[in-house]
């Protein structure tokens, strides 16, 4: 998709989601090396690691912490994002520790040459939890084709949603040039409903929590969703830079294990637990938020039991991109873009690391 817009007159209703957090600097090392740790002991090298987060909402290394899981490690806030793509990109640029985009995103990274392995599930779709791109009821958009050449509402370039609306496009026989057509508008996901009801754009991809909320309100109809194009899969993952796995393997293993554990925990919990945590976290962390959005919960949409990645997480999208003008990509295996090494649940999927 070549025509972008950014849509800088939209308002929210809770307000804007911070994007870039000021206090990040590209090419930093990480601060938080603890020289007198021993690999071979079992001891962590790292005593915290930097990270973003995702506004009113709780991620699963937060949530890791929380249970107690990632200790003695700390987790270090430096503020929130609403890009996968930026997410990783810092974590390229040591700006944070680890980062978590759609799988898409991470093996366009990879390819590009970027140091990095997804290392755990981030999320996904299932029957209960999915994006859809919407249009209001009296939208002259009927179906999928009727997107050439709209304006569609998406939280960043580059990541899940363009994604979604190019394959739901090809799907229903658009050629490349058409889809071109489609403008992308870049919105903070807290302001992309408001948008599409004051009809600033012509659709918006919708998923989660938001999405239920825009559906409580009404007045939308739906053109498709993710769990229709792609079924119950692992969409995003967390990742981590290859040489801090190298340097800090026990570090690493222990941010990976906390993680999956957690991801167990909330797959194994009745979701009223889920909730009840969650808004828990939001309400002791201090950043100004309320828990009113983590009242929609129903899941993150992971496909295997602890965050397990496997080989279709990756594969349908690599040969999507080199169908589509990316021999780079092509020339990728899952296995070049996953590890399950340091997953305690790895036993129960075999494919890749």
């Amino acid at each position: 998709m070549q025509r972008r817009a950014f849509l800088s007159g939209a308002t929210g209703l809770w307000g804007a989601a911070a994007l870039i957090p000021p206090n990040l600097r590209a090419g930093r090392p990480s601060r938080y090396w603890s020289t007198a740790s021993d690999p071979s002991t079992g001891a962590v090298e790292v005593s915290e690691l930097r990270y973003q987060g995702v506004a009113y909402s709780v991620t699963y290394p937060e949530l890791a912490e929380d249970l107690g899981y990632l200790a003695p490690i700390r987790l270090n806030w430096l503020g929130n994002t609403i890009s996968g793509p930026q997410d990783i990109q810092a974590t390229v640029t040591r700006d944070v520790d680890f980062g978590g985009a759609f799988n898409g995103s991470i093996i366009r990274l990879v390819a590009a040459g970027a140091k990095i392995q997804a290392v755990v599930g981030a999320l996904g779709s299932d029957e209960r939890t999915w994006a859809g791109i919407y249009v209001l009821e009296d939208s002259p958009i009927r179906q999928a084709r009727d997107l050439i050449g709209a304006k569609i509402g998406v939280n960043t370039l580059g990541a899940q949603y363009e994604f979604d609306i190019a394959t739901c496009l090809q799907r229903n026989g658009a050629s490349a040039e058409e889809i071109a057509r489609v403008v992308e508008v870049v919105l903070p996901p807290l302001n992309a409903e408001q948008a599409l009801r004051e009809k600033q754009i012509d659709a918006v991809v919708l998923g989660g929590i938001l999405r239920d909320i825009a559906l409580e309100r009404g007045g939308l109809r739906l053109i498709t969703n993710e769990y229709d194009l792609y079924g119950e899969l692992t969409l995003a993952s967390y990742v981590l830079r290859t040489d801090f796995i190298r340097d800090a393997p026990n570090a690493s293993r222990r941010f990976v294990e906390a993680t999956a554990r957690a991801i167990d925990w909330v797959q194994t919990q009745p979701p009223e637990e889920v909730v009840k945590r969650f808004s828990s976290i939001i309400s002791r962390r201090g950043r100004h938020e309320n828990d009113r959005l983590v009242r929609y919960w129903h899941s993150y949409g992971i496909s295997h039991r602890g965050g397990l990645l496997d080989d279709s997480a990756f594969a349908g999208f690599i040969d999507w991109y080199a169908k589509n003008g990316s021999p780079a990509i092509g020339r990728l295996r899952p296995q070049d873009v996953y590890t399950n090494a340091l997953n305690p649940f790895r036993p129960h999927v075999t494919e890749g690391g």
